[in-house]
């Protein structure tokens, strides 16, 4: 069947399933999602603020740590307000160009994310394995360069795969079985073969995303060999700061592999990697760098006692 204008307009919205059709579930869900979103702005707008004006984390390693927080905040805010409120909501629905708005942005700010996470592996293997050149190679010229391609990598990451997406044809089914637009399940939803942008899909995002993900892992490796090569607090330092770089990428990647390599078989995206992806990564990332790095929390604190200070100042 072919893409005309008549079948395109006569989708104009699609009916979001959820995670329960239990009223009090969902009232449940509501408190739930609430209560983790608020952590998520919080804890990571603490980290930003923190790296901003605290002289102390003015180094490239937080240099990317504040940019995470912000890609985190972007990620979960892309989605979350509109999961929280259909909660209260019996009909959940979403129009073509708010979920196709929805999608760009997630896989815009997931793709810059992704980038980072490599640029903060850069950091820690030149810091780890070229000490005496660390300062010269991570100037604030190439951290601003990380930065810049972080952001061209995320629009280009999303724009390949919604150029296509955005001119599917919707004239049939319109209910998809998640509480947010997810790629994969809205391209099966398009009256058209959709095999080509299927793959595309599997290897932009999928592949993608496995293949980082295994060469983090060897280049996460190399820094360990190195370290325990090393007898010096120094090397204990950064083997703490390196578990946990390793559990935040594992925590990134690991859903999105499995949500995104194999996507289309008869089986639903397992809503539970969906919720892991979209909402608790965003929230683990601040409490496993504020929780593991005692610079952080002594920024915190020092930011903490200054804003209480100038309260009780009269």
């Amino acid at each position: 069947m072919n893409g005309s204008p008549e079948n395109r307009s006569s989708v104009s919205e699609f009916i979001l399933v959820g995670l329960s059709t239990s009223e009090e579930t969902q009232i449940f869900f509501f408190a739930i999602f609430f209560l983790v979103y608020v952590a998520i702005i919080v804890g990571n707008l603490l980290i930003i603020i923190s790296v901003i004006v605290d002289n102390h984390l003015h180094s490239p390693m937080y240099f990317f740590l504040a940019n995470l927080s912000f890609f985190d905040l972007c990620i979960s805010s892309a989605a979350t307000p509109k999961v929280i409120s259909d909660f209260l909501r019996k009909h959940k629905t979403i129009s073509c160009w708010g979920c196709m708005i929805q999608m760009f942005f997630m896989h815009f700010f997931g793709g810059g994310e992704m980038s980072i996470l490599i640029a903060m592996a850069i950091d820690r293997y030149v810091a780890i394995c070229k000490p005496l050149h660390y300062k010269t190679i991570m100037s604030h010229r190439v951290l601003t360069g990380f930065l810049l391609l972080s952001w061209v990598i995320g629009l280009i990451h999303t724009t390949s795969q919604m150029v296509f997406t955005v001119n599917l044809p919707f004239c049939g089914p319109n209910v998809l079985d998640s509480f947010f637009c997810d790629l994969p399940l809205v391209i099966r939803l398009a009256c058209t073969d959709t095999y080509i942008l299927e793959l595309l899909v599997i290897v932009n995002s999928g592949f993608l995303s496995l293949i980082c993900f295994i060469l983090l892992l060897i280049s996460y490796a190399v820094m360990l060999v190195t370290i325990w090569q090393r007898s010096s607090s120094a090397s204990s330092k950064a083997l703490s700061t390196l578990s946990a770089h390793i559990t935040v990428v594992t925590l990134f990647f690991g859903p999105a592999i499995f949500i995104y390599a194999f996507p289309f078989n008869r089986y639903s995206v397992d809503k539970f990697l969906s919720v892991f992806y979209s909402i608790i990564t965003p929230l683990l990332n601040p409490i496993i760098y504020t929780l593991r790095n005692q610079q952080m929390k002594a920024a915190i604190k020092r930011l903490s006692n200054q804003h209480i200070g100038s309260w009780l100042t009269p």
